[in-house]
């Protein structure tokens, strides 16, 4: 078989930070262009003639990114994979994704129809992953070379670069872990990204799944049964790499695009919980592909004329995990405070995505007049916005453009306090100051942390053609702005190597 390449995109957590973790509390996550890709293509070109009595395949991840190469031998009975070259370079993500793929395409054949899937793991498996120059942080670099914290600089550097790792000791920790993770991220949701990437591509080799239908067909509904595999192996898989059974928002963003999310029960996965402890993966993946898997994804994205914008403070991001942990503590330690803070904050999100669908349906019926509305808001601070109405239609557009900045400020003070009660930087004091400067900009809608806070990338959306503005703004206030924007489709199935597309583009590039 030829080579298969599939995409899958990185996230943004508008809201339901923290929330999203227990149902039913709902979060709106957006998918964005920044896009993780695995390539998967046969190890060997012909089957060797003794093949049929072999027991193990060889298979080869390569991370080019981090100039690390792994290879493996992979049970054909258990689907389990062994290392055979250095444990320093593996990659529990992508090990996991190709383990429960494979085992998955064993549960779908049966036991008739497995002569052509062997007939293809005997070729062996050759993976490639890759992963978009936003999911990481070139900030020192840019700085180092004296040059200025712009955009047009970030697109300078070529796609796909090399990786850089925080320094050693310059972390701190929050309730004893380490507060940045070990590469310098933005905060995306790489892992996600990546897993749903490897398991949609190596499904899609083997055969289990078929992802060549349009993007408009594969978006429509959010709701497709190749879709649901991928997630479902994606989920397990994220979640044995990870040791827990997180809200699982990252990879159904990363599977079906931008949506209304309301997590899954944790009991779906127990027995991939259990696998840890030896069953064979065919049999435990058979059992994950039978519950009722009841998570909530509603079609979701930006009205029009809205744009997503990233900005990278550069402090090197934070440890989500050792944050949620911390309000945990303080949900067990104070239940009747947190309980209050959570419905005020689950009020708040639910007003801002009301907000935002009325907008959305304002664009629908009378474009043009959303259009004006839009332009006209858009070189103004928020105070001068009704005075822009010339008619009762234009003054409902305004009204909710103003009640969605409003019910951004009611999360953020919330998401403050409950920073402040737990004791971790959720909006941390320099963040607040950011926002607030970024809120009041022209054209600015909306301005936050995504998801559980801290030090990663802040975003705004901003209305119309100010986004340049705010972009402008936040180099002088030494924030770098990415490239990134939101992209609402999910898993894509690609039609080459993404490096082919970059040759030419890369001849002016900047190297880092």
């Amino acid at each position: 078989m030829a080579e298969v390449v599939v995409s899958a995109p990185g996230k943004v957590l508008l809201t339901g930070g923290y929330l999203i973790l227990e149902r039913p509390n709902a979060g709106i996550v957006l998918s964005t262009t920044a896009r993780f890709y695995a390539i998967v293509r046969p190890l060997y070109e012909a089957i060797d003639p003794n093949s049929w009595a072999w027991a193990w395949i060889d298979v080869k991840l390569s991370s080019p990114q981090l100039s690390r190469e792994t290879t493996y031998k992979l049970s054909l009975k258990n689907s389990t994979l062994q290392c055979i070259s250095s444990r320093d370079s593996s990659n529990p993500f992508v090990e996991q994704a190709v383990q429960y793929s494979v085992a998955a395409a064993h549960s779908i054949y049966g036991k008739g129809k497995k002569d052509g899937l062997h007939k293809l793991l005997l070729q062996g498996l050759d993976i490639t992953v890759l992963g978009c120059n936003d999911f990481y942080s070139y900030r020192n670099q840019i700085e180092a070379r004296g040059l200025p914290l712009a955009p047009d600089v970030l697109a300078l550097i070529p796609p796909f670069s090399s990786i850089t790792f925080n320094t050693e000791g310059s972390s701190g920790t929050i309730a004893g872990e380490k507060c940045k993770p070990e590469v310098a991220k933005t905060g995306l949701g790489s892992s996600a990204a990546m897993t749903t990437a490897v398991v949609a591509a190596v499904l899609h080799y083997l055969g289990a799944v078929n992802l060549s239908f349009t993007a408009k067909n594969l978006h429509e509904t959010l709701s497709s049964s190749d879709l649901d595999l991928v997630h479902v192996v994606a989920q397990t898989a994220h979640c044995i790499a990870q040791g827990k059974v997180g809200s699982g928002f990252d990879v159904s963003a990363a599977v079906y695009g931008s949506q209304h999310y309301i997590r899954f029960s944790p009991a779906v996965l127990s027995s991939a919980q259990v696998a840890v402890k030896g069953q064979p993966l065919e049999g435990v993946i058979t059992r994950i592909l039978e519950e009722k898997w009841d998570h909530e994804k509603i079609k979701f994205s930006l009205p029009p004329l809205m744009t997503l914008l990233l900005g990278e403070p550069g402090t090197g991001g934070s440890s989500t995990p050792s944050m949620v942990g911390a309000v945990k503590q303080w949900q067990t330690s104070d239940p009747q405070k947190s309980l209050e803070t959570w419905r005020r904050l689950a009020e708040a999100n639910s007003l801002l995505e009301m907000q935002l669908k009325a907008l959305g349906t304002f664009a629908h019926e009378k474009l043009e007049a959303y259009k004006l509305v839009i332009g006209n808001c858009s070189s103004h601070r928020y105070e001068k916005w009704l005075e822009q109405a010339v008619d009762p239609y234009q003054e409902a557009v305004i009204k909710s453009l103003i009640g969605a900045r409003d019910a951004m400020l009611e999360i953020r003070f919330h998401m403050q306090q409950m920073g402040q009660a737990a004791g971790i930087p959720i909006e941390p004091e320099s963040q607040t100051r950011l926002l607030d400067a970024t809120m009041n900009m022209e054209g600015v809608l909306l301005a936050g942390v995504p998801g559980a806070g801290g030090f990663d990338a802040i975003f705004a959306v901003t209305l119309g053609d100010s986004s340049s503005k705010v972009m402008k703004a936040w180099s002088s206030l030494s924030v770098l702005p990415m490239l990134v924007r939101e992209d609402p489709r999910g898993v894509c199935l690609e039609s080459s190597d993404p490096r082919a597309n970059e040759i030419s583009s890369s001849i002016s590039s900047m190297h880092i």
